[in-house]
């Protein structure tokens, strides 16, 4: 098993780095030329973006889910660089780290809004208001009260993206966050997206099939 550990860092910046990972279940000989499984040193840096593109089957959720530190079984190491010491899990997943789920990790017997609010009051971070008018402009508002069993793959997408919003966060993990939208809906969550990031000054880490969508990045890297 990896091991995940906050480690204390005497810059203002946050980044991420990993040491010779790889998930438990691919071997050396899956990974091939890998920018980052089994790589000496890579590091995630606040402020900058990046998109990691991988066929199917290649870990991408799996590295999303090593670096959130669920538990996805791994070799190698993962240390959080930032200058909070005292950082426990629960606090790097409320003030710095957000994640977008491919499987959305939404609940069916709460309503659209209720979903939302339910990550806001543990952060705090957003008032009723400013939800309100991100649900208005995703197209969601006449929906704002339904029960998300009875939403569309889309709408629960799109659901999913403003709930991750509803935090601080230095880093924002994205695992194909726009699989399930038509091109009109993929530009108005990415300007959601990149409106929130960037008043953050935070990262996005995106995993993708090969589609790099609407935001610019400072690195792209195969997985």
């Amino acid at each position: 098993m990896g091991a995940s550990e906050i480690i204390s860092s005497k810059t203002d910046a946050h980044s991420i780095v990993l040491h010779q990972l790889l998930p438990s279940y691919m071997s050396a000989e899956e990974v091939g030329k890998s920018d980052i499984y089994l790589q000496n040193k890579v590091v995630f840096t606040e402020g900058k973006n990046y998109l990691i593109k991988a066929n199917s089957g290649r870990g991408k959720t799996s590295l999303l889910n090593i670096i959130y530190g669920k538990t996805t079984p791994f070799t190698g190491k993962v240390s959080y660089e930032f200058n909070n010491p005292n950082l426990s899990v629960f606090d790097l997943r409320t003030h710095t780290l957000s994640y977008v789920f491919q499987d959305f990790k939404l609940f069916d017997k709460l309503s659209l809004i209720e979903n939302i609010q339910l990550k806001n009051t543990l952060t705090k971070h957003k008032s009723t208001s400013e939800i309100k008018e991100w649900i208005k402009r995703a197209n969601l508002s006449h929906k704002e009260n339904t029960l998300l069993q009875h939403l569309s793959l889309g709408q629960r997408q799109r659901v999913a993206i403003l709930r991750a919003l509803c935090q601080p966060f230095k880093f924002l993990l994205l695992d194909e966050p726009f699989s399930h939208l038509d091109d009109q809906n993929i530009e108005i969550m990415s300007e959601i997206i990149r409106e929130e990031t960037q008043k953050q000054q935070g990262s996005i880490i995106m995993v993708s099939l090969g589609s790099e969508y609407l935001f610019s990045y400072d690195q792209m890297l195969m997985l």
